[in-house]
């Protein structure tokens, strides 16, 4: 476990892998990535991402999270 003064990063793996959706970058909060994700799950579902993934430096927190509606 990281200690108190290491700082976490937070992102998404879409499936399908090579869906045509931009990644957009690591957030500093799990809060931040899941806020971003509410708003952009639409137009991540219409351009080919099926099912994501959280990402904690490289470990995956949950999914698969399906994005259809």
């Amino acid at each position: 476990m990281p200690g108190p003064s290491a700082r976490l990063t937070w992102t998404w793996r879409y499936e399908p892998a090579d869906a045509a959706a931009t990644q957009p970058g690591e957030f500093p909060s799990q809060s931040d990535a899941e806020s971003w994700l509410g708003e952009f799950w639409r137009d991540l579902s219409s351009e080919g991402v099926t099912e994501v993934y959280l990402i904690s430096d490289g470990e995956e927190v949950y999914g698969p999270m399906p994005l259809g509606e």
